[in-house]
Formats: structure tokens, sequence, C-alpha cells
């Protein structure tokens, strides 16, 4: 009796020491650290009360296509959470998620959405309105690097986008645009916010382009003093899609958490606080709530003008392709 009540302490003991260990890791892209830095704690309160659990959620940050890369290629990560879905498409190429992984959450797998916008010194010098502006002589913008940030890449489909569909808008005027405005990007940096220190600390470049909510929330740390902020009136819907990792939950036993962390971005509570770091909820009623704080913009989708992610990261992103002949002819 004395071994098999020992025997029941010790499971009891073992068991309470697995609900501890719990662990999570969200490999996500850079300017994401805010909004995780308030949701992570709201979701472990509340799956704690849910189940007794405590999970420890761990992060890593870094350009989108290189963080997705990192995954592919042995990151341990149980969610990817990322801005564009051709960056969690590479997971399924890889085998480590099913191809149907945008069907397994709400909207596509998204729970919130941003769009681009233009950041410029107090005053707006330049008088920088639209994206057409951008590619004047004697301006600097800044833009991350398309090939490895997401960030970048919607920033010159937005530019793409704005060509094509500008009155008499073609192939070669969209073309012609884009060649124009990276003529004028000085550096290109591996991320957005690599690219937001270059603007606000190393004090380079006229124009920051970034996604809205990384906007804002440098008004947040930097204050409103230095900058103004410009929607020009067209811009891309950035879209930003989540998903577990199928081969590394299953292998860890973490697939209830994961499931979880990812689902508690459409309760009300993780809506309001993607709206409180200016993303833009998928909830009607939470969007309602804070519709003040976001101007209308009126967007497209990157599958409206180019087809598929697939399409454009073949014509544009690929190795040889359009970006490339574009950069390499500055």
């Amino acid at each position: 009796m004395k071994l098999r009540a020992l025997a029941g302490l010790v499971a009891v003991v073992l068991s309470a020491h697995a609900l501890a260990d719990a662990s999570l890791l969200n490999v996500s892209y850079d300017v994401m650290r805010d909004f995780y830095k308030d949701y992570n704690p709201a979701f472990q309160k509340a799956y704690k009360a849910k189940t007794g659990e405590t999970v420890t959620i761990q992060q890593s940050h870094g350009g989108s296509s290189k963080q997705a890369l990192s995954v592919a290629n042995g990151l341990a990560a149980d969610v990817i959470t990322m801005n564009q879905a051709s960056d969690i498409d590479l997971l399924a190429t890889r085998g480590l998620i099913p191809a149907n992984w945008s069907s397994r959450l709400p909207n596509a797998s998204v729970p919130f959405t941003s769009t681009t916008v233009f950041l410029v010194r107090k005053g707006n010098p330049h008088k920088v309105r639209d994206w057409n502006d951008l590619a004047k002589p004697g301006i600097q913008v800044i833009i991350p690097n398309p090939k490895t940030s997401g960030n970048g890449r919607y920033t010159y489909l937005a530019a793409w986008g704005a060509g094509l569909k500008q009155p008499g808008g073609s192939e070669a005027k969209a073309r012609a645009l884009v060649a124009g405005i990276f003529k004028n990007v000085p550096v290109l940096d591996g991320g957005g916010r690599a690219a937001t220190t270059t603007f606000m600390q190393r004090q380079i470049g006229d124009v920051l382009v970034t996604f809205e909510n990384e906007a804002e929330l440098i008004a947040r740390e930097f204050g409103r003093g230095s900058f103004e902020i410009v929607y020009p009136p067209l811009s891309v819907l950035s879209e930003n899609p989540v998903a577990i990792v199928d081969k590394v939950v299953d292998k860890k036993g973490s697939r209830k958490q994961a499931e979880d962390y990812l689902r508690y971005l459409w309760s009300t509570e993780g809506q309001t606080i993607a709206a409180q770091n200016y993303l833009r909820p998928q909830d009607k009623a939470v969007a309602q709530k804070f519709d003040a704080q976001f101007p209308y913009v009126k967007t497209f989708t990157v599958q409206s003008v180019f087809g598929s992610w697939a399409a454009v990261n073949k014509k544009h992103f690929a190795d040889g392709g359009v970006f490339d002949q574009i950069y390499s002819k500055r």
C-alpha cells in the first residue's frame, strides 16, 4: 500500500511538473514584438484559468522570410505568425504542415490585417502624398529588403499596384515607378524594425515606408514630434496569417496548447489587444469600437492584383527576378 501511495504521489508530482513546463515557441516577424509582448501574458492568464496549466512562451523575431526559412530548416517553432501566406506555404512544401493550413482557423487563418503607410519628417518638407512622390529625385526612402522582409515585399507590391491602377497604368509604368523608388533607397535593411532604427535613430532618409501598426508603435516609443504619418490614396492590404507547425507540436506533445494559443487571437481580448497595437481586427464589434483610430484607405489584396503569392515570388522576388533586375541597375 505504501509503495502504491508513493507511486501515486510521484505521478502527481510528475504531472504537475509537466504542466508547469509546457512551453511554446512562436516564430514571428520583427515588427510584432510589441503585440506579442501584450498578447502572451493575456493568453497565459486565460489559459491558466481555463486549464490550470502554466504555459511558457518564447518569441523569435526577424525578417519574415528569413524567419520562415529558419523554421523550414529546423528551428522548432510550435507556431508561426507571419505577414504573408507564402512564408507559411514554404513549410507546407517541406512537409511540416498540411497544404490546407489556411482553412484550419477563421478568416483564412488571418486574425488581423494592416496596410502600408509613409512616415515623413515633421512638416512633410518633400510634400509626400502618393507613391509617385517617392520616386522624385533628391528624396531618400527607407524600405527593408523585399527579398528577406514581408514589410519590404508589401511596400514593393503596393507601389507596383499603384502604378498599375493609376490613370493610364500599365506593367511598364508600374516597373518604372518601382525602379524610381528603389533608386532612392540608400540602404536595404533586413527587416522592418531595422528600417525603423535607420530612420528614427540613425536619422537616415526622408520617408520610411512601413506597416500602419509599426508607424503607430514608433509614435509610442519616440513621440510624434519629429514625424508625421501619411496615408497614400491606394495601398496594399497586409494579411497576417498564423499556423501551428504540425511536425513540431506532434513531436513535443504541444498541439493543444499551440491550437489554443492561436485560437485566442480571435477572442474578444485577443482582438482588442490587436486593435490597441494598431492592427485592424477581424471582429466587427471590436473594429467598430476602435474605428476612430483607423483612417479609411482604399486597399487591394495581393491576390486581386497579382494572382497568387506563388506567382508574385516567382516573377518578382526569386533570384534573377524583377526586383533583382531593377535593383542591379540603380
